[in-house]
């Protein structure tokens, strides 16, 4: 079918014109838009946020060395215990005035909720510790660090970086946490030193991020400084365990707090996604009323 001299074509379904169905005028591309959607992103707002990306790799680190610090006989758990009871003290207490209290207030729990909840966790976790112990027993040493650092890995992959994405799942990424830090907990050499691991490994990964989350809501340059003091710690304690995993770490969140972000933002400039009569329709209406 041939187009009919003097006859306009019109972009409708309902009225039958003398023209083939794939047909189109001169003024098909005038409505072509490119990059309607694009976000544009600044390098210093995506350093900040890999931060949380560099904040959970050095907990990871942190959490790790301080495993071979006791399966070395370097640290004791009451040290450690210690060391972690305080540090939770001072996190909670910071947790409350970073806000006054104002979450707290919004969620209406009290200080009485938040210290049973404490002591019930130590006292389940006390008990166990015998039979965390000897959980696994009958797995060999290399399988147990092979699915440890398989757990952690994917601790990684699944943690809440604050994307909104199907592949985030705090639930599963805080379960294999645990789970890796039941399996290093099992090689240690008695059940005060898994008890210390696994309570400690709570702190790293569950407490630690809440009142990272928080600091970088409310006090943005607290939570960089924060980050940075963190990063420097935890190379710290690698280097006096291997002075080149210490050099590859560096490398590794340099790479992730500068490199990529600047690769992103390089990259940004070469995106052409184009828009026009051919996307698909949308419905922007509500139409929940109709569901009722």
């Amino acid at each position: 079918m041939e187009p009919v001299p003097g006859r306009r074509w019109q972009k409708v379904l309902y009225e039958r014109q003398p023209f083939p169905d794939n047909y189109v005028d001169q003024r098909f591309l005038e409505e072509l838009r490119k990059n309607v959607h694009a976000r544009q992103y600044r390098y210093q707002a995506v350093v900040f946020q890999s931060g949380a990306v560099v904040q959970q790799l050095c907990s990871v680190c942190v959490f790790v060395l301080t495993w071979w610090y006791m399966d070395a006989g370097l640290l004791s758990p009451q040290g450690l215990f210690a060391a972690a009871l305080l540090s939770s003290l001072l996190g909670y207490v910071l947790f409350d005035a970073v806000d006054g209290g104002a979450g707290r207030w919004a969620s209406g729990r009290t200080r009485w909720a938040d210290l049973k909840s404490t002591l019930v966790f130590a006292a389940f976790t006390y008990g166990f510790s015998p039979v965390l112990k000897t959980l696994t027993e009958s797995i060999s040493t290399d399988t147990i660090y092979a699915m440890s650092a398989l757990m952690l890995l994917g601790h990684l992959i699944f943690f809440d970086y604050g994307a909104n994405a199907a592949i985030v799942s705090s639930t599963l990424s805080l379960n294999m946490a645990i789970f890796a830090s039941v399996c290093l907990a099992s090689r240690l050499p008695r059940s005060l030193h898994a008890f210390v691991m696994v309570t400690f490994a709570m702190q790293m990964f569950a407490l630690w991020p809440m009142l990272q989350k928080k600091l970088k809501a409310r006090t943005p340059r607290c939570y960089v400084a924060v980050t940075v003091l963190f990063a420097l710690a935890a190379l710290a304690a690698l280097a006096t365990v291997s002075s080149v995993g210490a050099v590859l770490f560096a490398s590794l969140l340099l790479a992730i707090s500068c490199l990529c972000p600047y690769c992103l933002i390089r990259l940004q400039l070469l995106k052409d996604n184009i828009h026009g009569p051919w996307d698909e329709a949308e419905i922007k209406e509500d139409l929940s009323r109709f569901l009722m």
